[in-house]
């Protein structure tokens, strides 16, 4: 018995040790200085994760939008970057993977709705990309991080669906999530004057603003359906006072695909709440009014500037000018279509078709027509099995983080024409950790009320 957990052990330290290995050997000069920092947090986070692994996760939370990155080896058209955060997902995976083998105490991967149609994403994305390299397309090397950062997202989330066990869990992490919002928000507001845009810590000089538009869509979905349906005075208060924090520092991102994407999240808070709904219609209308008085030039100008002359495009007949910024993916979308009708079915693999800035035609273009239906067929059961939960499951909690997610996700596949959101580490972590615990919260109300005292008549 003894041995077989020392194997397990070994088994599962070889295989974050091997990862770090290629690592290392691929790590660019200019982000040596890192490594001492990723030598000493392995052994700790491992260790973290075996003695607490509720610990672990809450840490993961923290490093998704504070954390720093580095680059690997320097590729055309598409660098590898991989962040700290990576690697202390991966790790905490592995150690919490040795850690059930020991104990025996859960099954390896807990059923949920969405894990067939997670095996098929990965499975074609794997396909595709050997095509790719059989072809000569692709570097392997490249393609092989790109992927890792895929299988990466779904690792946090059947890490996170195999370890809650009640609401107090769900509570804990809620609570890690404003949080590190708060402090990132007010890093990307802090330092406005020398980034001209509201940009999360570690993006580099020009930082990543749309990223951040994306993640507080999330967040401040999360923040008002909390605000809508929580029974507890404390967490509402909390919530109203966060909301408008986060919305200003959305604002100050000047990112026209997330102003539209928080647009369609505001509308589905409104459309499917049952509670304080003539409080946010009176909110939209205020804003409505006010906004072209009190936003700032600098904003006006950006949604402005959507229309100033540049390209010009007619579809269905109508003329439409738009900037270089938003022309660029259209065109995007022009040229992998063009790419794709070569290679229909499988496309070019995983960057297979170079950077594009908008999500659905790169996933069309690198898995094809088969991996784009499973790509959306996963969306679809996401939005499904969440709408479901909102309308089923009686309880205040269900009803505010279901309704949160569902918001800020309908905020998300809008913000998608706009961004490669569904790829972007900082968007995603914080996504599929929300989407655990959204697939979780049926078996935890189920438990509740299994552990509840029965009433004595």
């Amino acid at each position: 018995m003894y041995n077989n957990k020392a194997q397990t052990l070994a088994l599962s330290l070889i295989s974050v040790l091997s990862l770090f290995l290629l690592i290392f050997l691929n790590i660019s000069e200019a982000s040596l200085e890192l490594i001492p920092l990723i030598i000493i947090l392995v052994p700790v986070v491992f260790l973290i994760t075996l003695v607490n692994t509720d610990a672990a996760l809450i840490l993961l939370i923290f490093s998704m939008l504070l954390s720093p990155e580095f680059k690997l080896v320097e590729v055309p058209q598409r660098a590898v970057v991989l962040r700290v955060d990576d690697i202390l997902l991966i790790v905490v995976f592995f150690s919490w993977f040795a850690k059930t083998a020991i104990r025996k105490e859960l099954g390896f991967l807990r059923q949920t709705p969405l894990n067939p149609l997670i095996m098929g994403y990965i499975l074609i994305s794997v396909i595709s990309t050997a095509f790719g390299i059989l072809t000569g397309n692709i570097n392997p090397l490249k393609s092989y991080f790109y992927i890792l950062k895929y299988v990466e997202y779904f690792m946090l989330y059947f890490l996170v669906t195999n370890n809650l066990r009640d609401k107090k869990q769900i509570k804990a992490f809620l609570a890690a999530f404003l949080i590190t919002c708060i402090l990132t928000c007010s890093y990307a507001l802090l330092t406005l004057g020398k980034n001209y845009r509201a940009s999360a810590p570690f993006e580099g000089p020009m930082g990543e603003p749309n990223t951040l538009g994306g993640y507080l869509i999330i967040l401040f979905a999360l923040v008002a359906g909390i605000f809508l349906y929580s029974p507890s005075k404390r967490w509402r208060i909390s919530c109203l006072g966060i909301a408008p924090f986060l919305y200003i520092t959305l604002i100050y991102t000047l990112s026209r695909g997330s102003y539209l994407g928080s647009v369609f999240m505001y509308l589905t808070l409104i459309i499917l709440t049952r509670r304080k709904r003539i409080l946010l219609i009176g909110v939209l209308i205020l804003a409505v009014v006010a906004f072209p008085v009190i936003l700032p030039k600098v904003v006006k100008q950006r949604i402005t500037k959507t229309f100033i002359p540049g390209e010009i495009y007619e579809p269905f007949g109508t003329k439409i000018t738009l900037d270089t910024s938003a022309a660029s993916r259209v065109e995007s979308w022009k040229r992998v279509f063009e790419l794709w009708k070569r290679r229909p079915i499988f496309g070019y693999g995983v960057t297979g078709v170079g950077l594009i800035d908008t999500q659905y035609p790169l996933v069309l273009g690198e898995t094809g027509v088969v991996g784009f239906f499973i790509f959306i067929w996963l969306l679809m059961t996401i939005l499904r099995h969440s709408l479901y939960i909102f309308n089923n499951i009686d309880d205040d909690w269900a009803h505010a983080i279901s309704l949160g997610f569902l918001a800020g996700f309908i905020g998300l596949l809008v913000h998608a024409f706009a961004a490669n959101t569904f790829i972007i580490v900082r968007i995603m972590e914080p996504f599929w950790f929300l989407a655990a615990i959204i697939v979780s919260l049926p078996r935890l109300s189920h438990l509740d009320k299994e552990e509840a005292p029965v009433k004595e008549i």
